[in-house]
């Protein structure tokens, strides 16, 4: 297990609608390069606006997507930021979950795309997001963050990394 624990006002942001750059989040990444499939499950004591722990994929520090779950309006979301030269933020709002909520995230790449998987508490593998990234080498691993406040703790389990799985979108 890898434990992380934030410390203030961290993130990892590129200017769109808050017109700030933030490179200050932590992340453990290991080098990947070509196809891959990547999963992990983790828990935090979201609480704060903000708080956020998943996976991010970098290559460099204005590309790269930060995936997972992230505290906004009151409530657990599935998070996905992908950022090339400029941030965007997509999130899907998880009513009923809470920081017990175990989190299962997977991330594939495919060439010059990578989708984004989310499993809560068990449940099958959903499509999150679709999104074109580099087939360059990178760095991929957990990630956490928050902007908000410092000592936000999330604890990572099951961290693998392999060869990647199928194309099919919708298929466990």
């Amino acid at each position: 297990a890898l434990e992380l624990e934030t410390g203030p006002n961290t993130d990892f942001w590129r200017e769109t609608f808050y017109g700030f750059t933030r490179d200050t989040g932590h992340a453990w990444l290991a080098p990947v390069e070509g196809d891959f499939t990547a999963s992990v499950r983790f828990r935090g004591d979201f609480g704060t606006l903000y708080d956020q722990a998943g996976l991010m994929l970098r290559r460099d520090a204005a590309c790269w997507i930060k995936a997972g779950i992230e505290f906004s309006d009151e409530m657990l979301n599935a998070s996905v930021v992908v950022t090339d030269g400029r941030s965007d933020w997509s999130v899907i709002p998880l009513p009923g979950t809470g920081p017990e909520t175990e989190v299962a995230l997977r991330l594939t790449r495919h060439g010059d795309a990578v989708r984004v998987q989310v499993a809560i508490g068990g449940a099958p593998w959903r499509l999150a997001r679709l999104a074109p990234f580099p087939a360059d080498p990178a760095g991929l691993g957990p990630m956490a963050c928050s902007p908000e406040r410092g000592g936000f703790r999330a604890r990572f389990e099951g961290l693998e990394i392999g060869p990647a799985i199928a194309r099919d979108l919708h298929a466990d």
